[in-house]
């Protein structure tokens, strides 16, 4: 008995306490999910608008949840051997992520009360679907292993998949599902294959031990672990929409709901973003020659390709506004990558642009969305033209369409997407990629024509029939959605320095 007690108190304890207040951002929409399913069950028809409330309110209850971590000097899941390997860390980077999955989950959500009670969706199954999405968009920025990393990635994406084609009996929505998924299904596959190579070149999966040992791999183990680095990358660069997995975009958004390809144009590149940083710049600097002129040329293709196809978008064209949108969001995905390619040529500081430029992006995006789901409303085709006089019946809209165009524009009086795009220009000089910096300063200029065309259709006079529309009172929730969208753009422009601290501080600790 007593060789058994000593050999009890010399044995290191395989129990690990879990930090609960750490993963409460994860764990609060999760817990909500389970909860939206099981009262859909019991609860009768007229009863199911309020598990859209619900929902609202546990995305609510986890954004509120990141108060307490503002330190962001957490982590939990950790190695017994070694404390500094952790599965989940809640550091600044962590928290200023989950701050944007989860604020953008709550706009989608707002949005997504009206188009769900009109448009006849399963409402327990889209909820569900929703927040079990937010739950693995918020556990990737915290994820620090790759086993996690695949993990939260595809609990982001396997419920995208039916969100987008949720809309029984539509063609384009099943189409657009069915793409999606096989495309999204092959890049993971790609990824899961590299993170098997990365693993038998190192023998671990958390991200600093990967990034010490692949600093000493032998020999005879080197291009294993290069073509590791590459494969890993591609399923992030799919989430991303960066050329040449781009493709699955345009089609996926005019089929989903509208809300749901809002999400996916922020919440969605926000999980490919996070991804890749958290695997380049903390797994990966060794590789940094490898992925750094990758991620180069694949920020210049991006944004070039996005915009040259924004441009073609004909006006009267069904689905036009939702097209031009969606190659916009290619498009601003070219910039966002930049910064993470200039890391590879300096210091990993440099992602914070990113950052700061995705906060710009997912509240003037999000609120295009929101817009563009008012105007739905009466005008289901979704053509640009149908925004032709919008300030004479809805100048609210129409005021608030505008300054979320100029901010992506990065015109006055959006000054926060003109602060966004100088710090990503800068990034990119103070690396030295100079020949990237006049490939985006070129298609900033190029994308003013499309958005500038857009903004001065809203104030021009309508035309024939179009000015006698009666007008239809505005779903408070559509409203909501674009005035905390609308408040938050007009704020950040008036305070840019508050998205400048995050594109000049250090989020990962040093």
């Amino acid at each position: 008995m007593t060789a058994l007690t000593v050999l009890a108190a010399d044995t290191p304890s395989l129990v690990q306490s879990v930090d609960w207040l750490a993963i409460a951002p994860v764990v609060v929409p999760a817990a909500v999910a389970l909860v939206v399913l099981i009262a859909d069950l019991f609860v009768s028809e007229r009863a199911k608008p309020a598990l859209g409330w619900i929902s609202v309110a546990g995305l609510a209850a986890a954004t509120a949840t990141l108060l307490p971590l503002r330190a962001g000097d957490r982590s939990t899941f950790c190695l017994i051997g070694d404390p500094a390997a952790c599965s989940y860390t809640a550091d600044h980077f962590t928290l200023v992520v989950q701050f944007l999955v989860l604020a953008g989950a709550l706009v989608t959500a707002l949005l997504s009360v009206t188009a769900v009670r009109d448009t006849r969706m399963p409402a327990g199954e889209y909820w569900f679907l929703l927040l079990s999405s937010a739950a693995g968009a918020a556990l990737l920025p915290a994820s620090r292993d790759l086993a996690t990393l695949i993990v939260a990635l595809e609990v982001a994406s396997l419920p995208a998949f039916a969100l987008v084609g949720m809309r029984r009996g539509d063609r384009l929505s099943s189409e657009a599902a069915l793409k999606f998924f096989l495309s999204s299904v092959t890049a993971t596959a790609v990824s899961l294959m590299g993170v098997s190579f990365v693993y038998a070149a190192t023998g671990s999966l958390h991200l600093t031990q990967v990034a010490d040992r692949l600093e000493n791999v032998p020999g005879q183990l080197d291009t294993l672990a290069m073509a590791g680095v590459a494969l890993t990358l591609v399923g992030f660069a799919f989430k991303t929409a960066a050329v040449p997995f781009h493709f699955w975009v345009p089609d996926t958004y005019v089929g989903a709901p509208l809300p749901i390809a809002g999400y996916l144009s922020v919440i969605g590149k926000a999980v490919g973003f996070t991804g890749l940083i958290l695997v380049t710049v903390i797994a990966f600097p060794s590789y940094s020659g490898i992925w750094g002129p990758a991620l180069a040329v694949l920020a210049a293709l991006t944004m070039t390709l996005g915009n040259a196809a924004a441009l073609r978008q004909s006006a009267d064209r069904p689905n036009s506004a939702v097209r031009l949108l969606a190659w916009s969001s290619v498009g601003q995905a070219g910039y966002l990558l930049v910064p993470i390619a200039a890391a590879a040529y300096s210091e990993r500081d440099q992602i914070g642009s990113t950052v700061a430029y995705a906060l710009m992006y997912a509240a003037v995006n999000l609120g295009a969305f929101a817009v563009a789901a008012l105007v739905a409303r009466t005008k289901p085709l979704h053509r640009i033209s149908d925004y032709r006089g919008l300030y004479a019946e809805r100048p609210a809209a129409a005021l608030s369409l505008a300054f979320f165009l100029l901010c992506l524009a990065g015109l006055p009086p959006g000054i926060i997407g003109l602060f966004a795009k100088v710090t990503v220009f800068r990034s990119a000089v103070d690396a030295g990629l100079g020949w990237l910096a006049v490939v985006m300063a070129v298609n900033v200029v190029v994308a003013l024509y499309y958005y500038l065309r857009w903004t001065a259709l809203l104030f021009r006079t309508p035309e024939g029939a179009e000015a006698e529309v009666e007008r239809t009172k505005a779903p408070w929730p559509v409203t909501a959605a674009i005035a905390v969208t609308a408040v938050t753009a007009v704020v950040l422009s008036g305070a840019p320095q508050l998205v400048l601290r995050v594109a000049s501080g250090s989020l990962f600790p040093q």
